[in-house]
């Protein structure tokens, strides 16, 4: 195989959307949206550091084009398109190929997005690269600088399970049961952000951001002119994660600043809490109030009203 047999065979067939040019021309060409602004994100993930080599290359794929749909999400727009740059190890087979490309088609379904183009390397270990774009009305993109005092914080889904499962994958000792141990495992392996509630944030939310770098470090980036208060016993966490670490402090520090969690974490006034709630059971999805916003600058985590001191609030690749 060579990198065109490669497109025409595996991807070919992802660009379903006219303005990718069934993948024959150098660019594609996006119509322009009266009346809407295009969300644009990028993120990569490689072997050894967010995926292991024996993990299905559909899992891989699916996780890729996540990482990215929840930076969406987080930002109210709505995905639409996305580019794929694609590291494949030497000795690559027709196998690997297929699987990793059912997974985007799947999750182009899901999503209701398609492929526009990109490109394909050979190296050492796998990585891949997605550039993802959606759309929102003019000027209502959320941002992460809107948080105001007096503001509640909130956080989707639950956290922490993803790192539950890279602990599993690193022979961390557990008592747990199928069910739960897959549960994580399958929060490692796949994301599950929350595409649909990312709209109905719109509108609501005073400022939004993707939690993947850990809870605590992505709520920095809300806090840089405001100060948060984040009570840790109302964080959410999976009844599987609590089986494997607890419920002492120091288990919801280390699942409050992991990262991988692919949720939403955003501000609003209190007096929206019900829309809100209604916009997550709309989508699909719960949502948890986990904290308060005042004056100030940064984050500070309580345990029973007592401060908890936090040594690394999230992960860094460097």
């Amino acid at each position: 195989m060579d990198e065109f047999s490669i497109i025409a065979e595996f991807f070919a067939p992802l660009a379903s959307d006219p303005a990718a040019f069934g993948l024959k021309d150098d660019a594609a060409a996006i119509p322009a949206r009266p009346g809407f602004d295009t969300v644009i994100t990028t993120d990569t993930i490689t072997q050894g550091t967010d995926f292991f080599a024996h993990d299905p290359p559909a899992m891989v794929a699916q996780k890729a084009l996540r990482v990215n749909l929840s930076d969406l999400a987080a930002k109210g727009a709505v995905p639409a398109f996305y580019f794929l740059n694609l590291v494949l190890p030497h000795g690559v087979t027709r196998d690997w190929l297929k699987s990793f490309t059912d997974g985007l088609a799947r999750d182009q379904h899901q999503f209701g997005i398609s492929l526009l183009g990109g490109d394909t390397s050979a190296g050492d270990l796998a990585a891949v690269s997605v550039t993802a774009l959606g759309y929102v009305p003019t000027g209502t993109m959320l941002r992460r600088n809107g948080a105001k005092a007096g503001d509640s914080v909130y956080v989707t889904g639950t956290i922490g399970d993803s790192a539950g499962g890279l602990a599993i994958f690193k022979r961390e000792n557990h008592a747990l049961n199928e069910a739960q141990r897959d549960h994580l495992i399958a929060r490692y392996r796949i994301p599950d952000p929350p595409v649909a509630f990312g709209a109905g944030l719109r509108g609501l939310a005073s400022a939004s951001v993707d939690v993947s770098d850990g809870l605590i470090a992505d709520l920095g980036h809300l806090a840089a002119q405001v100060a948060i208060t984040v009570d840790v016993e109302k964080v959410p966490r999976s009844d599987a994660l609590r089986a494997f670490w607890g419920d002492e402090p120091a288990a919801i520090i280390r699942a409050i600043t992991a990262g991988d969690d692919y949720q939403i974490a955003f501000t609003a006034q209190p007096q929206d809490e019900s829309r809100i709630v209604a916009a997550a059971k709309a989508a699909g999805i719960s949502v948890t109030a986990i904290g308060t916003v005042g004056a100030g600058q940064g984050v500070t985590v309580t345990h029973r009203g007592q401060i908890l001191a936090i040594p690394k609030a999230g992960y860094r690749h460097f």
